[in-house]
């Protein structure tokens, strides 16, 4: 669990002189939610800050609120984008919230705070003399080695050599270091293994796992929750209903939200989906895949798998295809042909390869449960086009120039052909099943304990406790800010 009882003075002392030194002050969760609550003072500095820079200030940037521009934007509403039938191919209402107006272009860099906020105003991590190390399989690392930077601490970011040339490109410029690990998207445990033999080395470091740090889980409960939540109200007319929140599972860390809505919506429900081509959750299966940030053979400690209530698999030819489509020009044409607007297809790079991933797996949701025009699916575009340009050369130079031909074929085949194959309804015992996997992960292999998995499943208090977590963490912010002495 979240341990806010440890705490180490002395460490924390050296970590309050840091930031008065580097001019640090870190947000609360509840500036995250409602950045109306961050300083005047801070909202006006803001104006002269780029949304990357690597300035302290844009720790307060960690929301869904930004105004969606690169450099000195303000706060306004969450950013989202509803995707019309005529794109989709179904009736419902498609909800995507988007994660490209985050700093670093993703919304991890919200997920590695709430994993490195807790241990840093408890002094249990101390940025003076510890390394903070981020396993991930792509964004998470990016946002860790981000919030590293800005709170002026030495940072490692672990994750598999397969991944898009952008983001080792970027992290070059980030990171203290990077580490490449053997195999592509759903190399895990080359990860984990890497983690522990830095771990045995001797040097001090901490590692912020992702996929069982429940700061992860707190920070899309507490945040990402209350975002879709105010979506929701300002959509919605009179007879609509909010009918599930789906996306690919990843660290399971962004499914928490579903949870978060459920407790709202009490007759809603959660999709979890994974790549066709490695069904660990649909099937006990595994293999390698294409959907870069949706890293899987295992099921992530974090995940609530007992709130799940169905399993989805996405071909990753699919995500491919649907790339080229929104992104090449000849796409973009066919698609305007369609009758789609221009102005949507321009923003349909607000997309990455997941968030297209998360898209198909809400409309496989969609026609699973014949939804009509008056029920709403929500789901995230974690990242955009911005991370993956050098995938659509990389399609160019395998499979040639993308055509209208190609657009209609992609269309036809991976948006109207959509199909509700691949898909599992999650009785009691299915979710129990996929909740057993992971013993041989975590328990077997990376040392948590038999009584803490069996209270995952049995003892609801246990995921009722880490949302409350939330107060007690802003607490701590407000006393170490107060200690810093900054305005």
């Amino acid at each position: 669990m979240i341990d806010l009882q440890t705490h180490n003075e002395e460490a924390l002392a050296r970590t309050v002189e840091r930031a008065k030194e580097r001019n640090i002050i870190i947000p609360t969760f509840r500036q995250m939610r409602n950045p109306q609550l961050v300083p005047e003072p801070i909202r006006q500095k803001l104006h002269q800050v780029g949304l990357w820079d690597l300035n302290p200030l844009n720790l307060f940037r960690i929301t869904w609120h930004n105004e969606p521009k690169a450099q000195g934007g303000d706060f306004g509403g969450v950013n989202y984008l509803e995707l019309p039938p005529a794109l989709t191919g179904v009736d419902a209402r498609i909800v995507l919230i988007v994660g490209k107006w985050f700093p670093t272009g993703a919304h991890k860099v919200g997920a590695a705070f709430g994993c490195l906020a807790p241990p840093l105003v408890t002094g249990q991590f101390d940025p003076t003399t510890q390394k903070a190390v981020w396993p991930s399989t792509g964004n998470y690392c990016r946002g860790g080695a981000y919030d590293s930077n800005l709170l002026a601490c030495e940072s490692i970011a672990i994750l598999p050599e397969g991944m898009s040339q952008e983001r080792f490109d970027w992290l070059a410029q980030v990171a203290g270091e990077t580490i490449k690990t053997p195999g592509s998207e759903s190399n895990v445990k080359e990860i984990f293994d890497k983690c522990w033999e830095l771990s045995n080395s001797g040097e001090d470091l901490v590692i912020f796992n992702q996929f069982d740090q429940l700061g992860n889980y707190l920070w899309h409960h507490e945040v990402t929750g209350p975002a879709v939540e105010e979506v929701l109200k300002s959509i919605m007319r009179a007879n609509d209903q909010y009918r599930g929140f789906v996306v690919t599972t990843g660290s399971a860390g962004t499914i928490a939200t579903g949870d978060y809505l459920k407790k709202l919506y009490p007759q809603s429900k959660i999709g979890a989906s994974e790549a066709l081509q490695c069904p660990t959750l649909l099937n006990n299966g595994f293999g390698a895949h294409r959907i870069e940030g949706i890293g899987d053979k295992h099921v992530p400690w974090i995940h609530n798998v007992k709130n799940t209530d169905m399993v989805i698999a996405i071909d990753d030819a699919a995500s491919m295809a649907l790339i080229r489509l929104f992104n090449e020009p000849a796409g973009q044409e066919y698609l305007v042909e369609q009758g789609i607007s221009a102005d949507l297809v321009a923003q349909l790079d607000l997309l990455g390869i997941s968030g297209i991933a998360n898209m198909l797996s809400a409309i496989k949701f969609a026609k699973y449960y014949e939804l009509t025009v008056q029920d709403v699916v929500v789901t995230v575009a974690t990242d955009s086009m911005e991370m993956y340009q050098s995938r659509l050369q990389e399609l160019n130079e395998a499979d040639g120039a993308f055509t209208a031909v190609d657009a209609a074929i992609a269309d036809q085949r991976y948006l109207k052909g959509t199909t509700i194959d691949y898909m599992e309804e999650l009785t009691y015992y299915g979710r129990k099943r996929i909740h057993n996997l992971k013993y041989y992960t975590w328990v077997e292999q990376q040392g948590k304990t038999y009584e803490e998995i069996q209270a995952q499943w049995y003892d609801d208090s246990y995921w009722e406790s880490i949302p409350a977590k939330a107060a007690e963490i802003d607490a701590l912010i407000d006393e170490f800010n107060e200690r810093v002495g900054l305005n």
